[in-house]
């Protein structure tokens, strides 16, 4: 495998049954220049990852002969996807990403993921461990963001386990302060976006129910909102729920993870639908030509081919799963 290709640090991921974001960690290392333009999507303004699992599947696949598999899982290497910097200090992964990104003038896709009290002790559990750790953390994180061109999802899933009253009420308050801080932090970087996550359709079936906690959360202070992040709900359902959520916040804007949903959720039972779930497709690719004004970008927040969780088959959350993710690109229509 070439050098230039190294492994990626496989982290801890989240799993609720309507949430199911998962977060994927990054080795420094893993991070690798390339020549401008080099592979660059069209369409889309966002730096691809020349180091991802993908990658370097796609390279073992062509050693081995699988030159045919190899092939139809560049659908997922050439498009960018979010980096979910973890630990104590992100910045060196950060400052890795954004250097290369910076020579092919694109934008870093970034997801910040350290609530304390995160997932509500269920599949990824974690985070700081107190408001204190995660001031320190999303301090670090900015810092490292300096003045370079990045977009940032903001804590997956956290206010919408305020609202479905998974997170403990003890913790709502701290919860939606340290949300409203991180926001005034990272926008203090000159050339960073700030998404506050706000669930899925599927899981806060009522977006009139996520305003006032995205409002004590300070989305007003964000750019907007991200939806279905790790899920796999339809572009057009996520859409229209966005532009709902959009007109009772007064306008702010969103993006969608697409990552996933190109055929939709698993019918059946929503429990289980999360993880895994066989027979799903990638997305629409990562673009900002949406063709709703208050529709940022379809993103690839979620890394496909990372699993879910142990369940169907597959490995730890967060883990690169290269059957799942050869599905994933075979039922792609793209």
């Amino acid at each position: 495998m070439s050098r230039l290709i190294r492994t990626f640090a496989a982290l801890a991921a989240l799993g609720l049954a309507m949430g199911c974001s998962s977060a994927p960690g990054v080795d420094e290392a893993s991070v690798v220049r390339r020549a401008p333009g080099d592979g660059a999507p069209a369409r889309s303004p966002f730096w691809v990852d020349p180091a991802s699992p993908a990658a370097q599947q796609i390279e073992l696949w062509n050693r081995q002969g699988r030159t045919a598999d190899a092939e139809l899982l560049k659908r997922i290497a050439d498009q960018p996807a979010a980096l979910w910097p973890a630990g104590e200090d992100p910045g060196s992964i950060i400052r890795a990403a954004t250097s290369a990104a910076a020579q092919d003038g694109r934008t870093t896709l970034f997801v910040a993921y350290d609530i304390p009290h995160r997932d509500c002790g269920q599949h990824s559990a974690g985070g700081a461990d107190d408001a204190s750790a995660y001031r320190t953390w999303i301090g670090r994180f900015a810092d490292a963001l300096a003045d370079s061109k990045a977009l940032v999802i903001l804590e997956p899933d956290a206010v919408a386990h305020i609202v479905d009253g998974c997170t403990p009420g003890e913790y709502h308050a701290e919860r939606e302060q340290l949300l409203s801080e991180a926001i005034v932090r990272l926008k203090q970087q000159p050339n960073t976006k700030v998404y506050l996550d706000a669930g899925n359709p599927a899981w806060i079936e009522e977006p009139g129910k996520l305003v006032e906690p995205l409002r004590r959360a300070g989305i007003a202070g964000a750019d907007g909102f991200s939806l279905n992040v790790s899920n796999f709900q339809t572009d057009a359902v996520t859409k229209k729920y966005g532009v709902e959520l959009s007109r009772d916040l007064g306008g702010k804007h969103f993006v969608i993870d697409s990552s996933r949903n190109g055929n939709g959720p698993l019918s059946g039972d929503r429990g289980e639908a999360w993880c895994n779930p066989p027979g799903r497709a990638l997305g629409t690719r990562p673009t900002t030509e949406t063709g709703e004004s208050a529709l940022d970008a379809y993103l690839w927040i979620k890394r496909p081919g990372e699993s879910d969780g142990e369940c169907r088959g597959g490995p730890a959350a967060g883990q690169w799963w290269p059957d799942y993710a050869l599905g994933l690109a075979r039922n792609s229509k793209a």
